[in-house]
């Protein structure tokens, strides 16, 4: 018995060309960052590892630098900081002392201050690294899940 899917005329075969003025499909959809995800800690910890080294930033300047390079991502204050509080007490656990990343509280809002020192980027590099892994892991994850068709 041949299957319909392998049989003369029945699959998609040949795509002719698109028609003229037919949009790109690759439109991507906002995405709202969320504590604990993967993607978003990636794309904190990218940006914080390119923080001037030794003096206060606040946090909201980079939450607004957030939003201005990931464009269809929507970054706040919160999910910022609690992803810029994970890296902390990562550092807290790898290196013990309190200096590393500090978050305090001033005047202007609450400000981030990244050690000047060359431990930092090594460190860095493999926090991303470790949160770059989970965001492939989370990929694979999807892809496996069955198919809202229920065929695998």
């Amino acid at each position: 018995m041949i299957q319909a899917a392998t049989a003369p005329g029945h699959g998609i075969g040949e795509l002719r060309p698109a028609p003229a003025d037919l949009p790109d499909p690759a439109i991507a959809p906002p995405v709202v960052a969320e504590s604990g995800d993967p993607f978003t800690a990636l794309r904190v910890t990218h940006l914080v590892a390119r923080l001037e080294r030794g003096r206060p930033v606040r946090l909201a300047a980079i939450v607004d630098r957030l939003n201005a390079t990931w464009v269809d991502w929507l970054f706040t204050e919160r999910v910022v900081g609690d992803a810029i509080l994970q890296l902390a007490a990562n550092w807290a656990t790898d290196y013990r002392p309190t200096g590393g990343i500090l978050v305090e509280d001033g005047e202007s809002g609450a400000t981030v201050t990244i050690e000047d020192s060359p431990r930092v980027d090594p460190w860095i590099v493999r926090q991303a690294q470790r949160q770059a892994d989970a965001c492939r892991e989370a990929l694979l994850d999807f892809s496996r899940r069955e198919r809202t068709t229920g065929h695998d």
